[in-house]
């Protein structure tokens, strides 16, 4: 059995040439790829206005920002903490140091890095 003929405005009749410096086509083909669409898609859908498919993270960068969003909250309720007087300056450095050594951690992970760096 043939395949069903396409509807004629479905039909990809036009071509259009397009030149790019290839500083240009290298920022075009790597956004394209990074959403996992072909830089041709990716081209039809910037000038169509049309929505990008969302980027997939990996699991190593949903590690990072789930970390990385703990790290945050932590922050914000020191924060809290100081302006109302509630921590003492002994307990306030001790949970900088804890955050200050999960972002090394996070900064190793990051830049792939196994041992420490300051």
């Amino acid at each position: 059995m043939a395949r069903p003929k396409k509807n004629i405005k479905s039909i990809k009749s036009i071509q259009v040439n397009v030149r790019f410096t290839v500083d240009q086509f290298l920022l075009v083909s790597d956004s394209a790829h990074s959403l996992g669409i072909e830089t041709t898609e990716y081209i039809r859908r910037k000038s169509a206005g049309r929505p990008m498919p969302r980027t997939q993270i990996n699991n190593t960068d949903r590690a990072v920002f789930v970390e990385l969003s703990r790290i945050g909250n932590n922050l914000n309720q020191i924060t809290k903490k100081v302006h109302i007087g509630a921590h003492s300056l002994i307990q306030l450095q001790v949970q900088l140091v804890e955050l200050k050594n999960a972002l090394d951690f996070i900064k190793s992970k990051i830049l792939g890095d196994d041992s420490k760096t300051d």
